[in-house]
């Protein structure tokens, strides 16, 4: 019987609800253990993870079997159960999100990129990174839907 085959990279970005620091630096390890757990029950291999206290960056797998959307809005139930129980119970991640493909050669430097998310938010705001990401990858958006 023949086999079908995929990797695909991604690298997710969304935000908490209106930005609210909610994920504090005590609680993003067992957020990211758990984000990656959720990640994992649902075919995605995480390459890496970095939860700041307002968003997430995420590089995974796409599961073969189920749509981007299927794979974000399965893994923001989960964690937002979760984190409802031991963050706060007012805990919602925003509506949207940005997905972005990742090449096989980009990897490094991807990866690089999220491990060094504290340094990098000293230089700059969530608005104005995800804003960067949506020129860079030429998406067309219109501001006033951009943010919840």
């Amino acid at each position: 019987m023949p086999q079908s085959l995929a990797k695909v990279y991604l690298h997710c970005v969304f935000s908490t609800k209106n930005r609210i620091p909610m994920i504090s630096e005590e609680f993003r390890p067992n957020a990211q253990a758990y984000f990656v757990q959720v990640g994992s029950n649902l075919g995605s291999f995480s390459e890496e993870i970095f939860i700041m206290p307002d968003h997430i960056h995420w590089l995974c797998t796409l599961p073969r079997t189920i749509t981007i959307a299927e794979l974000i809005k399965n893994l923001k139930i989960s964690t937002s159960i979760k984190f409802k129980e031991i963050i706060r119970r007012d805990f919602e991640w925003q509506k949207g999100y940005g997905i972005f493909s990742v090449s096989q050669s980009k990897l490094g430097i991807v990866k690089n990129y999220i491990q060094n998310q504290k340094e990098h938010h000293q230089k700059i705001d969530f608005k104005t990174e995800y804003r960067r990401f949506l020129k860079e990858y030429q998406i067309e958006f219109d501001e006033k839907y951009v943010w919840d």
